[in-house]
């Protein structure tokens, strides 16, 4: 079992930046892929980036590529979300999550963190 804890939503102006952190309570995000995923008010959960176990590879939605970066630090057991260049439309609870890679996809997830971004 892990238990993912995100940090660092808050209130941001647009055109700002936040960075948000995903702990996990035990030492496994060495062989997990992670994910970040984001839910707007009346809106279904969208995939934002992943990032593999390793870190040497990533991927990200349309919409945040160029804008946002996901790295990690697996000795530390954390997940980055890095959100440049914010728009009022990023404004959603964002959410990590973790695969194991045993075909399941993300198993697990974290409690979410409010970003607002205002206009």
């Amino acid at each position: 079992q892990v238990q993912l804890v995100e940090s660092g939503g808050g209130l941001v102006q647009a055109g700002g930046s936040l960075r948000l952190s995903c702990v996990a309570s035990r030492r496994a995000l060495s062989g997990y892929s992670m994910g970040w995923f984001r839910q707007a008010p009346g809106k279904e959960r969208a995939f934002v980036g992943g990032i593999s176990w390793s870190g040497g590879r990533t991927r990200y939605a349309d919409f945040v590529k160029g804008r946002f970066t996901i790295s990690r630090d697996n000795a530390e057991n954390t997940v980055y979300l890095q959100m440049d260049k914010l728009k009022p439309e990023d404004t959603a609870v964002y959410y990590c999550a973790a695969d194991r890679g045993v075909g399941k996809g993300y198993e697990y997830w974290g409690q979410g963190t409010q970003v607002t971004v205002s206009s």
